[in-house]
């Protein structure tokens, strides 16, 4: 039985380069198929999940979400026992991107496209499909004999797994995904004064609230919601921009949008499709656990 021809998905907001990257795919890669080309990241997102493809090109600058954020939305969206797709970033950026893609072994391709470069890239993506498809059978194997328990983590494929780990330490690099145009030179200096006080907006009123009383931070819209056992205020200070103004070992990250301090919380929930879901002390709802943050919840 001949195995289907490999199908990929464009992501590049510019008509011109996304025409380019698709021309020199028809010759370094003729058998490829190209099942869609978007332009933004949501739309990446949305149609990854539809037409599932082997393969993905996310350019990293694009309206609505980065390529990265495009990238981590997907993994944790992503069929567990499916494949996920290789995945290639696109970049402007050669100085700092570059370093953290080959550590962390995710393919790059620098704008615009050469064809010799490309050429490695394919090489690459045909032998992780070939790696893909000799590990299926196992997994599928593997999937079928063991019964899985409520207490256990359902068995992530492995191309996911080694998609997660990528994507969490990619995010962790510094200045890899707005570098500026040119290097800034790195100067030792005083670590960033915690935050123990925050100013807040509630209603018409300015109010301060003691760090130590807040239970999670969540970020929505144009706002960061800050929320205490008996009340929420608003503030405009990004997630990331107050991450870096809180204590890691307090405050931990279980989310993109969600920073929780970890002495508030009661019980880690997993329901039917293996989802983590965290109950806290003195509030009612549940927040989500992304996938990339799931390692955080082994038990000891």
């Amino acid at each position: 039985m001949t195995p289907a021809a490999p199908r990929a998905l464009i992501a590049e907001d510019e008509p011109l380069l996304a025409a380019a990257l698709q021309q020199e795919l028809r010759t370094a890669w003729p058998e490829l198929q190209i099942a869609a080309t978007v332009g933004d990241g949501l739309s990446a997102v949305q149609q990854a999940l539809t037409l599932q493809p082997d393969v993905l090109f996310f350019d990293i600058r694009m309206p609505g979400q980065t390529g990265l954020d495009a990238a981590v939305v997907l993994a944790d969206a992503w069929p567990a026992h499916q494949p996920f797709p290789a995945l290639v970033f696109v970049t402007a950026y050669d100085q700092y991107a570059v370093q953290a893609f080959e550590a962390q072994a995710v393919d790059y391709l620098i704008k615009p496209v050469q064809s010799s470069r490309l050429q490695k890239t394919v090489q690459k993506l045909r032998l992780a499909l070939i790696q893909q498809a000799q590990a299926a059978p196992v997994s599928r194997a593997n999937s079928a004999t063991e019964a899985p328990s409520p207490a256990q983590t359902p068995a992530l494929e492995p191309s996911l797994e080694r998609a997660i780990d990528q994507l969490r330490h990619l995010m962790a690099q510094p200045g890899v995904w707005t570098p500026p145009l040119t290097p800034m030179p790195h100067t030792a200096g005083p670590t960033t004064p915690r935050l123990t006080v925050i100013q807040a907006s509630h209603g018409s009123q300015i109010h301060m609230v003691p760090v130590g009383d807040v239970l999670y931070f969540e970020a929505a819209d144009k706002y960061v919601r800050v929320l205490t056992a008996s009340a929420e205020y608003l503030i405009r200070t990004p997630l990331k921009e107050l991450a870096d103004q809180l204590d890691p070992q307090e405050f931990w990250q279980v989310h993109r949008s969600t920073l929780v301090r970890a002495n508030a919380i009661a019980t880690v929930v997993r329901d039917e499709s293996g989802k983590l879901h965290l109950n806290l002390r003195g509030r009612p709802e549940r927040l989500a656990v992304s996938r990339l943050y799931a390692h955080l919840f082994k038990a000891m």
